[in-house]
């Protein structure tokens, strides 16, 4: 077995990789950039090598900075991750020529696996199914015209070695294709230096399913169920579970018998996805294969008990598995959340600066792991997992230099309900400041009635948020419970807050019981009567709710139990009430006497500035290339300028005619949010 191994990656999947290795017994060694000298996995790791500047192609997926990092440590082997150099084959013949492990595939299976149009030959050589598509090279928009119109709209224009969603566009005519052929070659030159584009029939409403595969070098191969990955946005998967809700016994088995077969058929080594898409009639069609570890991995882990990392690991050492396939079964049901640094409000677009505050829930395990990384199965059962899997802390920086995830928040039950409350649960308890998120909308997720009932498909996020997303507006009921939760925690804050000016000796005699709660544009007349384990909350309709809670002034996190059922808010304080947080609503709430409820209807809202006329930057970034000049008459819909941010290139665009009047930047500024681009007529 290795005696210390280098991680050539950042962030949360290196520090994955420190925990498994860690308790292997073997020692780590980190890279990092100007931008990560104090991050997370560089705390983690044994050592630390600084491989050079913040920008990725200067550092992580610089090869000969890292194969330095790699002679100046004396490491046995290295652990690749995901994305960067993870499946670029110049590294692992880089490592080989130097006599150090590739905790992954051979190189020919990454050259043959790792290219998407390659893969296809091969895939349809087995016997695989496949979509239809153009596999050749493609020279240029013109080309690509021609070739969509010959497969047929909607194509998808995809980057041969992309992943990850970047340089993947749709096109549903001849002007998205030239468009999107563009920007997908230019996007794909920047995130893999490779830009090469394919282009393949699109399939209307698929469900994204990939199986996950172990092989060794001994010709042992076994697949260890799947992983549904529909739910996302930009062809960036968003929400993961294991297993499917979709398939059956037969699907899953005809799919694993597949991927595993494609991957012996290049002599495949290691831990591997064979993604495929999958129609309403359960037909299955190859899309592509990573050669590497997953992000999604930790589902896969939760449901079978292997982990994966240490598989990786003793593979590479040459040793062989130690299960076979009849040995795999699928236990309960795991869900993933991706936690990142974006705004949803905002079109999702990335959020950068510091954590002021990062407060996950607090994990759970699931059963202890036994000596070969496999779960003892009985220890497992009726209980409620949470994994978070991260590589930021509280006071640490989201860059603009690298991918906006924070973390991998995932939960196990042994039934899928049973799993995905646990995630809402979670949610509501991941407590993140300083920095735009997307929690509010992945707790929207969780309780969308199509995503609870698994009637879902790639086209989830666009048709359920058409328009975006712009919030959570809570049913009644569950508005009721907030306001009873509002009044009795107001309670105890004025309480604190006599005792604190010392007005009177009876400091609950002086606060009063009479209160009206407003939320979400509703009214809630309500008297409190407190007693010493909590408060009952009676309504002016006759109703009564009782809550219980130990939340004192100045917790963020309140949890209380409202008529015997778990409400978990995040607390903040405004005049006269409580901004509140759960289940994807931001609610600002007022508890107030009757009277300053009566006099407070009356005030006269605040209307918010008028930028109609403005083009306003929604993100931090880079402006790549500016399309119109003053004077300009655009259209609506026109593209503007392009913005690039956490490497991907975003296209504003005009949302009505209009005159162009002032141009306040040009290609190559840096912008921060709301900083003026052009000025319209």
């Amino acid at each position: 077995m290795f005696r210390k191994i280098l991680i050539a990656n950042r962030g949360e999947i290196a520090c994955r990789v420190i925990k498994t290795a860690r308790r292997m017994g073997i020692a780590t060694v980190a890279v990092h950039s100007d931008a990560d000298a104090r991050a997370l996995h560089v705390r983690m790791a044994d050592e630390a090598v600084h491989i050079g500047p913040s920008p990725a192609i200067e550092s992580y997926i610089c090869i000969d900075r890292v194969m330095d990092a790699v002679r100046r440590s004396g490491a046995e082997a290295v652990h690749p991750g995901y994305g960067f150099l993870s499946e670029n084959s110049r590294f692992s013949k880089a490592l080989e020529k130097e006599d150090v492990a590739f905790i992954g595939p051979p190189t020919g299976a990454i050259e043959s696996m790792g290219d998407k149009i390659t893969s296809k030959k091969i895939a349809q050589d087995a016997n695989v199914s496949i979509v239809p598509g153009y596999m050749g090279l493609i020279e240029d928009a013109d080309e690509a015209v021609s070739i969509a119109s010959g497969i047929g709209y909607p194509v998808m224009i995809k980057a041969s070695a992309g992943g990850g969603g970047k340089g993947m566009r749709i096109a549903w005519d001849e002007d998205q294709t030239r468009e999107g052929f563009q920007s997908s070659r230019s996007e794909a030159a920047a995130s893999f230096g490779d830009n090469r584009i394919f282009i393949e029939k699109f399939i209307t409403r698929p469900r994204h399913i990939e199986i996950q595969v172990l092989c060794d070098s001994f010709g042992n191969g076994l697949y260890l169920g799947e992983r549904e990955c529909s739910i996302q946005r930009r062809n960036q998967k968003v929400v993961e579970e294991a297993p499917s809700p979709f398939l059956d016994g037969k699907t899953r088995a005809a799919m694993g018998e597949q991927a595993v077969a494609l991957a012996q058929a290049v002599g495949y080594r290691s831990a591997g996805t064979v993604e495929f898409i999958v129609d309403g009639d359960r037909n299955f069609y190859f899309l592509e294969m990573n050669t590497r570890l997953q992000v999604e991995h930790p589902v896969t882990e939760l449901v079978t008990g292997i982990d994966l990392v240490e598989q990786m690991i003793r593979i590479a050492a040459g040793e062989s598995l130690s299960f076979s396939q009849s040995d795999v079964t699928l236990s309960g049901w795991a869900i993933e959340n991706r936690v990142y640094a974006e705004d949803p409000y905002r079109g999702f677009l990335p959020s950068i600066g510091r954590l002021t505050r990062y407060g996950p829930p607090e994990e759970s395990s699931a059963g202890p792991l036994l000596s070969n990384g496999r779960w003892e199965g009985s220890a497992r059962t009726g209980e409620v997992a949470v994994r978070n899997d991260t590589g930021v802390y509280q006071g640490g920086e989201i860059s603009v230099h690298y991918d906006p995830m924070i973390a991998k928040l995932c939960t196990w039950a042994n039934t899928r309900d049973g799993a995905v409350e646990a995630m809402r649960l979670a949610l509501d308890r991941f407590e993140i400041e300083g920095i735009a998120h997307n929690l509010p909308f992945l707790s929207a997720v969780m309780d969308n009635p199509r995503f609870v009932s698994g009637d879902i498909s790639t086209a989830f996020i666009e048709e359920e948020y058409p328009d975006g997303f712009d919030g959570v507006s809570l049913a009644a009921d569950e508005l009721r419970r907030i306001a009873a939760a509002a009044a009795a925690m107001y309670r105890v804050a004025e309480i604190r807050r006599t005792r604190v000016s010392g007005r009177m000796d009876n400091h609950e005699r002086r606060v009063g019981s009479d209160w009206v709660v407003s939320v979400q544009e509703k009214r809630f007349p309500l008297r409190v009567e407190a007693d010493h384990d909590g408060a009952s909350l009676h309504f002016e309709d006759g109703n009564t709710v009782r809550v219980e809670s130990g939340w004192k002034p100045g917790d963020t996190l309140a949890e209380l139990d409202v008529d015997g059922t778990p409400l978990v808010l995040k607390v903040g304080k405004v005049p006269g009430g409580f901004r509140l947080r759960t289940r994807g609503a931001d609610m600002k709430v007022l508890v107030q006497t009757p009277r300053q409820a009566e006099l407070t209807a009356l005030m006269p809202v605040k209307q918010p500035p008028d930028t109609s006329k403005l083009l306003l930057c929604p993100m931090p970034g880079l402006v790549v290339k500016i399309d119109v000049e003053v004077g300009q008459e655009v259209q609506e819909g026109q593209a503007l300028c392009t913005v690039e941010a956490m490497k991907m290139e975003n296209t504003l665009r005009a949302e009505k005619k209009c005159v162009v009047r002032r141009i306040n930047v040009g290609a190559g500024d840096s912008l921060a949010v709301d900083d003026v681009i052009m000025e319209f007529e």
